[in-house]
């Protein structure tokens, strides 16, 4: 078995995304155009075993100051296998993504993984602000 990590957007199955993140905790009701077009404003980066996409991943970033890291996932049944730590490695030593001084994430259940890449609870959180259209 074969994995290859890709940030080719021609290789992505929009329907395979579309169909896991509706599916998912944070993009629930997320329609397939929305989809494509958070795909094609981000660099994205597709998982593939033997030539079938297993997870996907997509980084919204200035490639300078700041890199959001989204909608992270490896199907189900592909789970446990490791794959979701040569997706993220693949991220963390992508060329584009070297000067990037500040990366954020928001997870609710999978802080260990990410923990293993830098990442930490932020040290004022109070700096953080957000605003959520409904």
């Amino acid at each position: 078995m074969s994995i290859v990590i890709s940030t080719d957007k021609e290789k992505l199955d929009i329907n395979f995304i579309h169909e896991f993140l509706t599916r998912s905790y944070w993009a629930t009701g997320r329609t397939k155009e929305q989809v494509k077009t958070t795909i094609e404003h981000s660099l994205c980066f597709g998982l593939y075993l033997d030539e079938r996409q297993i997870g996907f991943t997509r980084v919204l970033t200035d490639y300078v100051v700041f890199a959001y890291l989204m909608d992270v996932f490896i199907i189900e049944q592909q789970r446990g296998n490791g794959y979701s730590k040569q997706l993220m490695q693949a991220i963390m030593d992508h060329p584009e993504l070297q000067a990037i001084r500040r990366w954020m994430l928001l997870t609710k259940d999978a802080h260990k993984l990410y923990q293993q890449f830098g990442f930490d609870s932020i040290d004022n959180p109070s700096w953080v602000m957000g605003k959520l259209n409904i």
